[in-house]
């Protein structure tokens, strides 16, 4: 529904998954109130500097139960926490038949009560209430079985997403933007640790942090500590990230800390009519559509930017570092009301 595709053509070769070379982003601004020289600081910043590679908000996923928790319990082998975080009543929006189902769940514990208030079964609660009912209360882990793979394994993924978050704030916090000895680099697939001697040879844009795993290795300086110390407090043994369940075994993998975007260009355009569209779409261009022209004054500034990024980081972040604003949920959604009144 309202997709439209096209620009096909034949290829000696499939695409197949992990060959994809990155992401090139369009992205307009309405309504900006900088200054253009805060707007020529911050674009040029995001330029030459670039932006911590946090995961973006969307992988905590958008209701009152993060996902990470539910990968946390998973982790921990706490299936009836598993079952609860999923399952229960919740604050936030969702829709009617939802609210319905959980509260069929939270007063009765009977699965096929709780399916048979959502007409629509597809969703993780539904799966989950299907498996329950097929498989019973005592056997959670085979019903929890029946969400597809990738849906199971998004939870524990966001776990690591989550505990890399606060280990990069945290090493950020502490040695700054350079590299330092003990830091991690990539040398192939490998890492190694930046020696004492070899600090000058490395950039920040070089160094590495882990996701968590058994399969490896962590900084040698005081954020080795603080992987520890966040693991141990989740009672999850960061020596041991094999699991019973081998689908749910983490071996753990290097992300960059900082990513500096290619192919970064930004104009300021005035415009007065905010409904308007601001650049042409791709479609737009295979229909060969001319692009808008901008008046020189408007009521209105928006601020257009373009910029490439390397597969698994997040347009989310990029925009976050050049507005110095929290992206979280709860806030764009009030944004979003306010400028709708």
């Amino acid at each position: 529904m309202n997709f439209k595709l096209g620009n096909f053509s034949y290829q000696k070769n499939p695409l197949k998954l992990g060959e994809l070379q990155g992401n090139h982003f369009t992205v307009v601004l309405r309504n900006i109130t900088g200054t253009d020289n805060q707007v020529e600081q911050a674009m040029n910043s995001l330029k030459e500097i670039g932006f911590i590679n946090y995961y973006g908000m969307q992988r905590f996923g958008t209701t009152a139960v993060p996902t990470y928790q539910v990968g946390r319990a998973i982790l921990q082998n706490s299936w009836a926490e598993v079952m609860d975080l999923i399952l229960k009543p919740r604050s936030g929006a969702e829709k009617g038949y939802l609210v319905k189902c959980r509260e069929e769940w939270a007063k009765t514990k009977d699965p096929a009560a709780a399916l048979r208030k959502l007409p629509v079964k597809r969703c993780v609660e539904g799966q989950l209430l299907r498996g329950l009912s097929k498989y019973g209360m005592k056997n959670i882990v085979s019903a929890f079985g029946i969400i597809p793979r990738n849906n199971r394994l998004m939870y524990i993924h966001s776990y690591q997403s989550y505990v890399w978050n606060n280990m990069v704030s945290k090493r950020i916090d502490e040695y700054g933007l350079k590299p330092v000895p003990g830091d991690l680099v990539l040398k192939g697939a490998t890492a190694t640790f930046i020696e004492e001697d070899d600090v000058n040879n490395y950039s920040i844009h070089d160094v590495v942090m882990p996701l968590p795993g058994f399969d490896v290795i962590y900084p040698k300086h005081k954020i080795s500590e603080a992987y520890r110390e966040m693991l141990t407090a989740d009672n999850l043994d960061i020596d041991n990230m094999r699991h019973k369940i081998r689908d749910y075994s983490l071996s753990g993998a290097y992300r960059k800390i900082i990513i500096r975007p290619q192919n970064v260009s930004w104009e300021v355009v005035a415009y007065d009519d905010p409904k308007i569209p601001l650049f042409n779409t791709d479609v737009d261009n295979l229909e060969g559509k001319p692009p808008p022209v901008f008046a020189s004054e408007g009521k209105y500034r928006a601020l257009k930017m373009d910029f490439s990024l390397p597969p698994s980081t997040y347009a989310t972040m990029a925009i976050r570092e050049v507005l110095k604003m929290d992206t979280s949920i709860k806030n764009q959604t009030q944004l979003n009301t306010t400028w709708l009144r």
